[in-house]
């Protein structure tokens, strides 16, 4: 009895040790290629009303948010400094370039929403300079680094899938991951007063639901950001579904636009 009992008990780890080792292998993440490609996307149809966000090298615009200009394609702010590495970086990579002359501008807007030494030039420049694969480069650079690169981290920390790693990006990309109550951190720290993420033995669907009501409570901070359909109609929608690996197709929502990934 004894020994067929250590037997049963042998057999029965190795089942769980397959199963926990076929599930971890099958566990779809966000810097897998074609689902980065798929967040980008959707992120794009929020930011641009449009899925080709390869399109998007050149878009600038002051959308009055109190960020001043946003622009590229993951919307970097003259005033919210991004922008300002982004060009500093462009000019390591290229100096002499035709965005190097507004760094001493972008300097001094920094942290506020004015286009002081920007106009009336800057925005045209920008469309220039996004026809460069240097600057281009230096986008996606820069967007992995401060935005893509910590989310999907993070979220591989927390143990949560594509979709988890997913809402974690969103949530940098419109809020940053600053000190103010409605920065990314801010945001996961709320969350965690309400659940646990499967790496703290929480359950993944409660853990993401509790993310995306603190990230909702965030956007409503701020009147450019009140409408939360990139949350409700896109990523809670996946949620209820169960489509932790963001799966296609996807159909979504956003202010009021429909799309579509096959």
């Amino acid at each position: 009895m004894k020994t067929t009992g250590r037997i049963a008990a042998a057999l029965l780890t190795c089942a769980a040790l397959f199963t926990t080792t076929v599930g971890t292998a099958s566990a779809a993440n966000l810097d897998e290629p074609r689902l980065k490609d798929i967040a980008m996307q959707i992120v794009s149809s929020a930011e641009n009303s449009s899925t080709n966000w390869r399109a998007q090298f050149g878009y600038i615009e002051d959308i009055d948010d109190g960020r001043g200009y946003t622009a590229g394609i993951i919307g970097f702010c003259s005033g919210t400094g991004d922008m300002l590495d982004l060009v500093e970086l462009y000019k390591a990579k290229k100096p002499g370039n035709v965005l190097e002359k507004y760094l001493p501008a972008l300097r001094r807007v920094n942290g506020t929403d004015s286009h002081s030494g920007l106009d009336p030039n800057y925005t045209r420049d920008w469309k220039t300079a996004a026809k460069d694969s240097v600057f281009k480069a230096a986008q996606e650079s820069e967007r992995d680094r401060v935005y893509f690169n910590p989310a999907v981290k993070q979220g591989k920390a927390d143990g949560v899938r594509a979709l988890g790693q997913f809402a974690y990006y969103d949530a940098i990309v419109v809020h940053g991951d600053g000190g103010d109550k409605t920065s990314f951190s801010n945001i996961r720290k709320r969350a965690l007063g309400k659940a646990k993420p499967p790496s703290q033995g929480g359950n993944e669907t409660t853990w993401l639901n509790a993310f995306m009501d603190a990230r909702v409570w965030a956007m409503k901070q701020e009147a450019a950001h009140e409408d939360v359909s990139r949350i409700e109609t896109a990523q809670r929608v996946w949620l209820k579904a169960g489509n932790f690996d963001l799966k296609s197709p996807l159909k979504w929502k956003v202010y009021g636009d429909s799309f579509t990934i096959s």
